[in-house]
């Protein structure tokens, strides 16, 4: 990927808000931060059909979307993706619609999860699983390779994978059973993670690692319930990132709903300050975009009000809330989430500078994929 100079980047930033209708979401401003901190999934295969995420994007500046193909609320195939035409038109769309260009997510593991479905006229893909067993690192990029181009074809920037889970336990029903982990070995994981991750980069294409602190001993699915790691979890389930953190990594890692009382002995990942900021950022020295798994999942949802696992997502580190509202279904999620967060700064339990530091990671992520060339 060829990067266009800091000086032009720069300059790339200021045109952006020069131009006219821009200037009501001024850069410095407190909503225009706080909607960046946001990413929200959506029913709709066209903007015209999903007025409440237009008006996300254009009032509430959310800084990303997530996209689905199967609608989990409504047992529906409809949702997002119908279509490579269609789903081109889409993103295209979306990107006309806002005021700084969005971060458009999408989980295209390969596999089981697969979004980009060769039945809806998109190429077949393989599970990490299948990858891991040949572990032909030749292999591995091609896939990579093929994945990217297909998401950069669709305008999607951000592939929320590849998955760096340990295959801890086979029989794990949301990470091997799935066949999404590469490997139980940390160097077969580490190595598949890092072609992968260059593949992509090398296509102005963001991975994500996930899920940190690691999934892969778990027994439980944190889509359906409060899913525990203590007894299941070791360091080990940490090389993955240890290596590619010290290797340079600083793309989007997202974490898990896992509970590990090792690490923390009253919050899940997602809401631990001890293993977010503790582990991730400064054991480790990670200094890159955190994504927290999706907050409308039951083990964050069926445990904590709206309010408090948004204050402690905040507090542990977390930089963008992903809501999918693939769960449960809340056009007004992001509206919620928006007076959430302006109460919070109000009565003082955050800082605006906490809100500062997301919202300096998030641009500077956005700079370095959305202000480039290839």
């Amino acid at each position: 990927m060829k990067k266009k100079s800091p000086v032009l980047a720069a300059l790339l930033i200021i045109v952006l808000f020069s131009v006219p209708g821009y200037g009501a979401a001024k850069p410095d401003s407190l909503s225009l931060k706080i909607g960046q901190m946001l990413m929200i999934g959506f029913r709709g295969f066209s903007i015209a059909e999903a007025p409440e995420i237009r008006a996300d994007i254009r009032e509430r500046h959310i800084g990303g979307v997530v996209l689905f193909d199967y609608d989990v609320p409504s047992h529906s195939p409809s949702r997002n993706i119908s279509s490579p035409e269609q789903l081109a038109r889409l993103t295209g769309e979306l990107q006309k619609t806002t005021r700084i260009p969005l971060l458009i997510a999408i989980d295209q593991e390969g596999g089981k999860v697969n979004r980009l479905k060769q039945a809806r006229g998109f190429p077949s893909s393989v599970s990490a699983q299948h990858l891991g067993e040949l572990n032909n690192l030749d292999s591995t990029r091609a896939a990579a390779l093929q994945c990217a181009r297909t998401l950069k074809a669709m305008h999607i920037g951000l592939n929320l994978a590849p998955v760096a889970d340990l295959n801890v336990n086979p029989n794990n029903p949301v990470i091997g059973k799935l066949g999404r982990s590469f490997s139980s070995d940390p160097v077969v994981v580490t190595s598949n993670v890092k072609v992968i991750c260059s593949t992509y980069r090398d296509e102005g294409i963001i991975p994500t690692l996930k899920h940190f602190p690691g999934h892969g001993s778990s027994t439980t699915d944190t889509h359906l319930d409060f899913t525990d790691i203590t007894a299941s979890w070791s360091e080990t389930e940490l090389e993955p990132y240890r290596v590619l953190i010290a290797s340079g990594y600083r793309d989007p890692i997202m974490t898990a709903h896992v509970f590990n009382g090792k690490l923390d002995s009253l919050y899940p990942a997602t809401l631990s300050k001890a293993t977010l900021n503790g582990v991730l950022r400064t054991k480790l020295g990670f200094k890159g975009v955190i994504i927290s798994d999706d907050m409308q999942m039951k083990a964050i949802a069926d445990r904590y009000g709206l309010e408090t696992a948004i204050l402690q997502a905040i507090d542990a580190g977390v930089d963008i809330l992903l809501f999918g509202n693939n769960t449960t279904y809340d056009p007004a999620i992001a509206s919620k989430a928006t007076k959430i967060i302006r109460s919070m700064l109000e009565n003082k339990t955050i800082t605006v500078e906490r809100i500062n530091r997301s919202y300096r990671r998030i641009m500077e992520l956005k700079k370095r994929y959305l202000f480039t060339c290839t």
